[in-house]
């Protein structure tokens, strides 16, 4: 990129940033979408069941629901974001969201499951499309001395869209009928269709995305050491935690109403965890990413050990959480940091990489489950989050090399 595109692209930034409160609300709504997204993406996993019946098909049909949104995903976010890359971020974010509520009311309302599949794939796009856009956008809302803390709030959407969001809507649904909770996700992302309209500044595209682009940031070291260590970790989070609860019915042997209430204490330790880590990972992006993964790894290993009682499972839980909550700002730091002319290709690349590896780590955990024990998916987990912790120490996200 030339001098003089990095200094438009660096004005263009300054330009787009507004005082103070104007630019937390526009952060806070970029969340608010974020948080509709992830909560809209995982609902079924609470809602499977009585959708399955309502249409009369298996839980493995019912269950594409959730494996077509994340590899959709990573299909588009360089297909949207390329197609789209000199239109105003701001119009894209809000046309995606209200593509959301479409998916929503959709869903809500279908007489037949393969349009229930086809909500399911207009998520996909949005997922992939949305958070290649947000996933960088704080430089731009906020100033240089904020970015930290504003990465961290738009990715607490994560860990809030898992404790509040899915089990609010699983309890809707329980009450009201699973079209209840879809609809009132339609209302929910329509409400902040119209906050990123209202509060979010134009958003120019300061540099396009091309595919040449793309294909010269994965040719870098920092780039490619980011994948690595994102691969390794989210694969190693989702193919052991997909199969927690199995663990710790048959190992820790908890009953569903102990399960549900471990798992919102690991939410709530996810949300600490996503704080710490983006008060961190702006300084040390390489420590921070690196103890997160070491976290998971401590947690995943231990469980097998110290899981069998209700305490060890409740303290190893904490850890995780605190670990993985760290693991989403921290790989699009690492991202964001071996790309610093690029933050949208960069966050091409982050969306794309995490949705892929999301969807194969709960697919390989399934796999080794059926064939082994869920205490097996704990070791195997464990070690994998140990090597992507070892592999934060050979190479910076800059792709400098320790002494």
């Amino acid at each position: 990129m030339s001098t003089a595109t990095t200094t438009s692209s660096t004005s263009a930034s300054r330009a787009t940033r507004r005082p103070p409160l104007s630019g937390w609300l526009a952060v806070l709504s970029v969340t608010a979408g974020l948080f509709s997204i992830v909560t809209t993406e995982i609902l079924p996993i609470g809602l499977l069941t009585p959708i399955g019946a309502d249409f009369g098909v298996s839980d493995g049909t019912a269950g594409l629901m959730m494996t077509m949104p994340g590899i959709l995903a990573a299909l588009a976010a360089p297909a949207v974001t390329l197609a789209t890359a000199r239109i105003d971020r701001r119009l894209m974010l809000c046309a995606l969201m209200l593509l959301l509520t479409v998916a929503d009311f959709l869903a809500a309302a279908a007489p037949a499951y393969w349009l229930v599949v086809v909500s399911r794939v207009l998520v996909g796009v949005t997922i992939g499309g949305f958070w290649s856009i947000a996933a960088g956008l704080a430089e731009r809302l906020v100033g240089p001395e904020s970015v930290g803390r504003a990465t961290a709030v738009i990715f607490a959407a994560v860990p809030l869209g898992s404790v509040l969001g899915v089990p609010v809507g699983t309890l809707v649904g329980d009450h009201a009928g699973w079209r209840t909770s879809f609809a009132l996700m339609g209302v929910v992302s329509a409400a902040v269709f119209v906050a990123l309209l209202v509060v979010l500044p134009p958003l120019p595209a300061v540099a396009a995305v091309r595919p040449a682009v793309l294909r010269s940031l994965l040719r870098t070291t920092g780039i490619r050491r980011a994948l690595l260590v994102t691969f390794l970790t989210v694969i190693a989070h989702f193919g052991a935690y997909t199969y927690v609860t199995p663990f710790l019915e048959q190992v820790t042997r908890v009953g569903p109403g102990a399960v549900t209430g471990l798992l919102l204490v690991y939410g709530a330790a996810g949300i600490v965890g996503n704080f710490l880590g983006g008060a961190m990972v702006t300084r040390h992006p390489r420590a921070t990413f690196g103890g997160a993964a070491a976290l998971v790894a401590l947690a995943a290993l231990l469980l097998p050990v110290l899981g069998g009682s209700a305490v060890g499972a409740v303290l190893l839980l904490v850890v995780w959480g605190i670990g993985y909550g760290a693991v989403p700002v921290s790989s699009q730091t690492w991202f964001a940091v071996s790309a610093p002319r690029d933050p949208e290709a960069a966050g091409v690349l982050f969306t794309a990489s995490f949705q892929a590896t999301l969807s194969l780590g709960a697919l390989s955990g399934g796999v080794v489950v059926d064939h082994a024990t869920p205490s097996a998916v704990m070791l195997l987990g464990g070690s994998v989050a140990a090597a992507a912790a070892l592999a934060t120490t050979v190479v910076g996200p800059g792709g400098r090399r320790r002494p």
